[in-house]
């Protein structure tokens, strides 16, 4: 069986990493948690990080299947929808996004939101499998930083979302609706436990100063150097520094547009009658 091809692009803007998959055998490929630039001050959307990807992905002549998001991001928005009109392909998501948008559906008075995950094309089980070509891809549910985060795997490879970042800046927040320390503990140790050479290929790094930007790593370099969980850390003395650390964080700065975005898979939410779109922001309540 032949090993993924795997091209990633990161986003400074958010600190993110999108990466493209594919099988050498078939050009057959799949995008990983895109990104859709969003501009704060002017409630601008643009496509630049997306074009890239899409330009990536004609110039290498691929053909893409599956548009995969490994949660519903607090910290960029979706670009899945741009690059499905582009360049074809399948949004998925993991099962559990379902009581994710019902959690968020009451906060932002979402009334267009069905919270079935009607608006993705196909929702993953734990355990499931699929194909990128000839690449077989298992899913993996690691819960924790969010009810519905996934990690696929795919031969020697796991995209683990925000579940793990670099050795040296630890691991998720867990303090989201729905988050739970201990089971994002629970999640890390079945990340941990592939084989020490998995090739661990992260959504985001914020990297130290004097460090450039990275995002793949191993199990075993996890497992030996990771500052919040590498081995010998225990479950309650994870618990209480994520407990701590989380209590010290303030609100990510696209988490109110993020969200609501990317609960509908990436599509904006539907206009208004004079034919505008809006983003809510709930006052005095989170």
């Amino acid at each position: 069986m032949s090993q993924a091809t795997i091209t990633s692009f990161f986003d400074p803007a958010t600190y993110t990493v999108t990466h493209v998959v594919s099988d050498p055998a078939t050009r057959r490929a799949a995008v990983i948690d895109s990104v859709l630039d969003y501009d704060m001050r002017s409630g601008r959307t643009d496509h630049r990080a997306a074009d890239e990807v899409i330009a990536h992905v004609r110039e290498s002549g691929l053909d893409v299947d599956w548009l995969l998001e490994t949660h519903a991001h607090a910290d960029h928005l979706s670009a899945a929808p741009y690059l499905r009109e582009a360049l074809g392909g399948r949004i998925g998501i993991g099962a559990h996004i379902r009581g994710v948008q019902g959690v968020f559906k009451e906060i932002f008075n979402a009334k267009d939101l069905n919270t079935h995950g009607a608006e993705f094309d196909h929702l993953f089980q734990d355990g499931e499998r699929f194909h990128i070509g000839e690449l077989e891809v298992q899913v993996m549910h690691t819960p924790g930083h969010t009810p519905a985060c996934l990690t696929y795997i795919v031969g020697r490879d796991a995209f683990v979302g925000d579940t793990l970042f670099m050795p040296d800046y630890g691991t998720a927040r867990c303090d989201f609706p729905g988050g739970d320390a201990a089971t994002m503990f629970r999640s890390i140790r079945k990340v941990l436990s592939l084989p020490p050479e998995t090739r661990l290929h992260l959504c985001h790094d914020y990297p130290p100063e004097g460090r450039e930007p990275q995002w793949e790593t191993t199990v075993a370099d996890q497992r030996a150097r990771n500052i919040h969980v590498h081995d010998g850390v225990s479950e309650a003395d994870f618990v209480a520094m994520r407990t701590a650390r989380d209590k010290t964080l303030a609100m990510p700065t696209l988490i109110l547009p993020a969200i609501q975005i990317n609960v509908r898979a990436g599509k904006l939410p539907p206009a208004e009658d004079n034919g505008v779109r809006y983003l809510k922001i709930p006052l005095d309540l989170l």
